[in-house]
């Protein structure tokens, strides 16, 4: 799949409102993640915009502290200038990208701080049916795993879909139905 993001002016944008939005020191890689995550831009360009975006000075390598130990990594930050530039520039960026993708770096940085990986896969199986595996998984822990037989693709499909953008709320219901919390549900 091609990224939808291939203007280096919106793909720049697109990292500046991300960092001004989430308004947190972080690392290369987790910035990265973040930007790559839902296939609107390409890693290649993300490390182009993102080193172009240094080097102008709309985003800034913060200098470590004393006490840090020296395999931490780098962390970086939107400038002032950088905030200028996001909020005064308009783009063909659509709102539905940045909603979804400011989202789904919430729930990114969400989960790693708390050390939890969400996984979902389907699989066809031999009677033309599919298999649907969601887990939960946080400090090695498997909080969730589910194991469903679907009957159709279009099924599979919105399920994975809603589990990968509500990972927390789907865990959060079955939690509730499984201890009778919302047995209205059921009646």
């Amino acid at each position: 799949m091609q990224a939808p993001l291939k203007e280096k002016n919106d793909i720049k944008i697109f990292i500046l409102y991300l960092l001004k939005n989430l308004n947190y020191p972080l690392d290369f890689n987790t910035i990265s993640d973040i930007v790559v995550q839902d296939e609107f831009v390409n890693y290649f360009d993300f490390a182009e915009c993102f080193a172009e975006l240094l080097d102008i000075g709309n985003i800034e390598q913060l200098p470590a502290k004393p006490d840090e130990q020296k395999n931490s990594p780098d962390l970086y930050r939107i400038t002032a200038n950088g905030i200028q530039v996001v909020e005064q520039l308009q783009s063909n960026l659509l709102n539905i990208i940045k909603e979804k993708s400011l989202k789904s770096a919430m729930r990114l940085l969400s989960f790693k701080s708390r050390g939890s990986e969400v996984r979902c896969s389907g699989n066809k199986r031999d009677d033309g049916r599919y298999d649907l595996v969601c887990e939960v998984i946080e400090k090695g822990a498997t909080l969730l795993r589910l194991s469903v037989i679907i009957d159709t693709k279009y099924q599979l499909d919105k399920m994975m879909y809603n589990f990968n953008e509500r990972p927390e709320v789907v865990y959060r219901g079955i939690i509730s139905l499984l201890t009778g919390d919302i047995n209205y549900l059921i009646d």
